[in-house]
């Protein structure tokens, strides 16, 4: 059995791990290519695109592919309908690997936003000193801004066009409540934006705007299809593909 996960996050590489060893399942995860130094997961590896929903499903069909999972970044645009169309082209059974979206708490200022265009038209009445935290695409939204100071935390340098009063902090997560307190702190920030991405790697400055009494801006979640089965975690992934394709137990660290 030939699994391919459209990867690139921490839960793909994680439901990689719990697949790997399986006898008789060959697994392979795709990378769109976005960040210079990906952490690949265990098994075969691809990067790169594969020319929108037709390319896919010619992929699908010539490896002979019996599953698809899409475990790709909630803000991942159009692969999450690339894969809907791929899959019923090629008639492979697809499932979404979704990380739970966050959830505001009493003592949470949330500023909801559609895109970040909308996030960039709220900030100037919310603070001075922005903590961007919406990665390295999409700095031209707020490159208007030039009345406000802007750290901008992404994996890889972000390019141009970005806000002229920029500082660029290079980090990758799981980040920490301490410091996320103290990067708060040391660089007087005063309002925070953030994408709705889930998860605990990078929640912890949630928690942190919150004890500091920060607005933070929080972008919504582009749409997705919905006709596709969803879990939320890649256990729930492993034991939807077990069933599916027959595969008994499904090995891998922490899978017993």
């Amino acid at each position: 059995m030939h699994v391919l996960i459209l990867g690139g996050t921490s839960e793909a590489r994680r439901l990689a791990e719990l697949l790997h060893g399986t006898p008789g399942l060959r697994l392979t995860s795709s990378l769109a290519g976005r960040v210079a130094r990906p952490r690949l997961p265990p098994g075969e590896v691809r990067v790169g695109g594969f020319g929108g929903a037709e390319g896919m499903a010619g992929w699908l069909a010539e490896q002979s592919v019996d599953a698809l999972i899409d475990a790709t970044h909630p803000f991942a645009g159009t692969i999450g309908f690339h894969a809907a169309e791929a899959a019923a082209t090629a008639h492979v059974p697809l499932l979404a690997l979704r990380r739970p979206g966050w959830v505001p708490v009493e003592g949470d200022r949330w500023h909801d936003a559609g895109s970040l265009a909308e996030a960039a038209r709220l900030l100037p009445a919310l603070g001075r000193r922005v903590f961007l935290t919406t990665g390295r695409m999409g700095l031209a939204a707020f490159a208007d801004l030039a009345g406000l100071w802007f750290l901008v935390r992404s994996v890889d340098p972000p390019g141009s066009p970005r806000p002229p009063r920029t500082e660029v902090l290079l980090d990758r997560g799981p980040f920490t409540l301490d410091g996320e307190r103290e990067l708060l702190l040391r660089h007087g920030i005063d309002v925070l934006v953030t994408k709705d991405s889930g998860g605990a790697a990078t929640a912890p400055k949630l928690t942190a705007a919150r004890e500091a009494g920060l607005p933070v801006v929080v972008v919504r979640r582009p749409p997705v299809p919905a006709d596709v089965p969803v879990v939320p975690d890649p256990r729930a992934a492993a034991r939807w593909l077990a069933e599916r394709l027959g595969l008994g137990v499904v090995h891998g660290p922490g899978s017993g």
